[in-house]
Parts: structure tokens; C-alpha cells; sequence
């Protein structure tokens, strides 16, 4: 019995193999138990932010029993999605925006979705047939979006380990590598797990520009780029804007750090190389987009969730940062738009580029028709600093 099982497994990593997965691991769900734990930690913390469905699936989260009683195995799938170039490369141009690697190609949500539910029905379908199996396979596929630890179950599949940064590393594909999984009743052999092989190194950690890691494995998401650009939808702190740099959607900057990524290759996916007008696209060229505009540009692409206001927000921030003068007419035209979130970045994007004259004549201008409480805090913010750098002689 034992020796059909296994075969069943070889069948099953073949034909993801056929499907187009790289890598495929078989795990029981009481093995991550720790990261129960963790979780319930983390949110007991208050570090999750605006993330409210992390307090709200907390329980099912936490063990994949909880989630569905039946399940016997997990079975992880990755993909790599491997970049062309090291990201941190398109930090250097501050006249461009930078976009996460997994955002800059086609949304991996559905591409990998299809991909779980053809190794589901190919389960149900064809493993009774070829192993004289006579209960039934039930399944369950699984892509991001549900309460799933898909982390510390590959890590148990023996997919990689979970990293210093919380991601997962991979000898093989290093930090690229977008997981799914599919639960199922089928009990099978477990994969053996990846020992940690972080060592000393704290390259991800010393990285982070924000200082969100309050130790190892463990991050306040409250400060991470990744959810300030996408998950957050209010004013983002101020000491935190300069901070941010040119990224306006996510962050790879500890997952580009890792040294296991020499070992790292291009994607053979298509759809994940990034797109030629998501790569490094001029700041200029996205701050006015209009909704429609916004809409097409992002059409099959995860950044099309976050919608224009936040987007347009960060791009403002990235603007701001720039230390480029050039966008001020466009800033200025921002200031009247009808999100007041963009007129907030417009702001504060304003009080980086200008001096203190041509802002207080901003002020003058703007402010006194300005509505929205937020917004008027902004102008006042940014007024205040003006002042504050005179004293110090920091502004003319």
C-alpha cells in the first residue's frame, strides 16, 4: 500500500510538472502548528494593520484542518517567476517608477488557478481509474487569497524554508517562487522538509528601508512598503513617505537581497516577464492617469486592485522623492482632484519639490477652499515644515 501511494504522489508531481508547476511537495496539516501560534501572536500584537481579515479568518487560518475538516494532505505547488534583472537596480533612476516583480507581468491569480483546478479534476478524474481507488478524492485548490499558510506549509512540503524576512527562499528559484496548493482527502507520503539554511546572514533584514523587521521572522506590517503601497488606504505617515523611494507598488528590496538568489533563473512562464510598459515606467506618464486610463493600463495585472487613489498616491510620494522640479504642474493639477488622497500626496509631493515662497503661494491659493479634514491637516503639515526649516535655515 505504502508503494502505491508513493506512485500515486510521482503521478501527481508529474503531471504538475506537465502543468507547468516547477516544484511540488506533499505535507500533512498538523505539521505547522508553530505558525498557529505565530500568527495568533502576530495578531495580538496589533501588527497587522488595516488587515482586518487577518483577525477575522485567524482561526481557520491557523490550521488547515480548521479550514476543512476532511483534509488528509496538502500538496504545495510553486512556480517561479524569477526577474530579468535584479530589482534593486531600478532604485537608482528616480524619474521611475518601480513595481514588485510578481505585478510587473500578468496577475498569477488566475493563471495559477487554472492550473491547481486542471491537477484537481486530473485527481478526481483520473488516479481512481489508474489506482483502482474506490472512495472518492475530494479536493481543494487553493491560490493566496484564502486563509492559507501557504508559507510554512511549503516549508513542511519541502519547498524551500521560511527566510529571516518571513518569505520563502528556495535553493533552486531563491525568493521567486508564487505558491498554490491543493487540499485534498487522499492521504499521501509527506516530502521532507527543508532544514533552514539562512545561517548568520541578515541581508534581508539590514535591507529593509523602513526598519519593519522587529527581529527575525518577525515584521510590523504596519511599516512594510508592500502594504503601505497596497493594503493601506490612508495618508501614509509621513516619516515613512521619504522612506518609500520610487516604489509605488510593493516592495522586493529583502527578497532582491537574499544571497541564495545566485542561484536564481529567468521564469519560463511567459506571462510572468514583465510587461515592457510596467518594467520602469516613467513617473510622468502615470501621475494623471485618468480611471479609464488607469483601468487599461493595469487590465490582467494584480496593481489594478489597489485603484487609482492609492496608486496615485504613491506615484505622488515617488514624485516627491524624485527631487526633480519638473513635476510641479502636474502636481499642481492634482491638488483640485476629486480623491482626497491624491490631493493629500499632492501636498506633501509639493512641499518636497517647491521652495517656500512657491509653496506659501500654493497654500494661498488651495488650502482655503480645501473641505476634507485630512487633507487640510496635509496643507498645515506641510506649511509647519516650511516654517520649521526656515528657523533651521534647512529652506530657502
Amino acid at each position: 500500500m505504502d508503494n502505491e501511494l508513493t506512485e500515486i504522489a510521482d503521478r501527481i508531481t508529474s503531471e504538475a510538472l506537465a502543468l507547468g508547476f516547477d516544484v511540488v511537495g506533499f505535507t500533512q496539516p498538523d505539521k505547522i502548528n508553530y505558525a498557529g501560534a505565530h500568527l495568533k501572536q502576530f495578531v495580538a500584537q496589533d501588527l497587522y494593520g488595516e488587515m482586518g481579515w487577518m483577525s477575522d479568518t485567524l482561526e481557520r487560518r491557523s490550521q488547515p484542518n480548521n479550514l476543512w475538516q476532511e483534509v488528509k494532505t496538502v500538496i504545495m505547488l510553486g512556480m517561479n517567476y524569477g526577474p530579468e534583472q535584479n530589482p534593486l537596480e531600478l532604485l537608482e533612476n528616480k524619474d521611475s517608477a518601480v513595481i514588485s516583480v510578481y505585478a510587473q507581468g500578468h496577475d498569477y491569480h488566475e493563471l495559477i488557478k487554472k492550473k491547481l483546478k486542471h491537477l484537481a479534476r486530473f485527481m478526481v478524474g483520473e488516479l481512481p481509474k489508474q489506482f483502482a481507488i474506490e472512495d472518492d478524492i475530494d479536493v481543494k485548490v487553493f491560490v493566496d487569497t484564502a486563509p492559507v499558510m501557504e508559507k510554512p506549509l511549503a516549508g513542511a512540503a519541502g519547498l524551500g524554508w521560511q527566510g529571516k524576512h518571513t518569505n520563502l527562499v528556495s535553493k533552486q528559484f531563491g525568493s521567486w517562487l508564487f505558491l498554490g496548493s491543493i487540499f485534498t482527502t487522499l492521504k499521501l507520503p509527506q516530502s521532507q522538509p527543508e532544514p533552514d539554511n539562512c545561517g548568520t546572514c541578515t541581508a534581508c533584514l539590514d535591507i529593509c528601508p523602513t526598519n519593519a523587521f522587529i527581529q527575525s521572522r518577525q515584521i510590523d506590517a504596519r511599516k512594510c512598503i508592500s502594504y503601505l503601497t497596497i493594503e493601506y488606504g490612508g495618508h501614509i505617515e509621513r516619516e515613512l513617505r521619504p522612506k518609500m523611494g520610487n516604489r509605488i507598488y510593493g516592495c522586493d528590496d529583502c527578497l532582491a537581497a537574499c544571497p541564495w538568489n545566485k542561484f536564481a533563473q529567468l521564469s519560463s512562464e511567459a506571462k510572468f516577464h514583465a510587461r515592457t510598459e510596467l518594467k520602469a515606467p516613467e513617473l510622468t506618464d502615470l501621475v494623471m492617469l485618468n480611471d479609464p486610463d488607469f483601468r487599461t493600463l493595469f487590465t490582467a495585472s494584480p496593481v489594478k486592485r489597489i485603484k487609482r487613489r492609492r496608486f496615485i498616491r504613491n506615484v505622488l510620494i515617488a514624485i516627491g522623492n524624485s527631487q526633480n522640479p519638473k513635476y510641479l504642474p502636474q502636481i499642481t493639477a492634482l491638488l483640485v482632484d476629486e480623491e482626497p488622497l491624491i490631493r493629500g500626496a499632492a501636498i506633501w509631493a509639493a512641499e518636497q519639490l517647491s521652495g517656500a515662497d512657491e509653496f506659501s503661494a500654493l497654500y494661498h491659493q488651495y488650502a482655503g477652499d480645501e473641505i476634507d479634514d485630512s487633507v487640510k491637516a496635509e496643507w498645515d503639515a506641510s506649511l509647519q515644515a516650511f516654517s520649521g526649516n526656515a528657523l533651521s535655515g534647512a529652506k530657502a
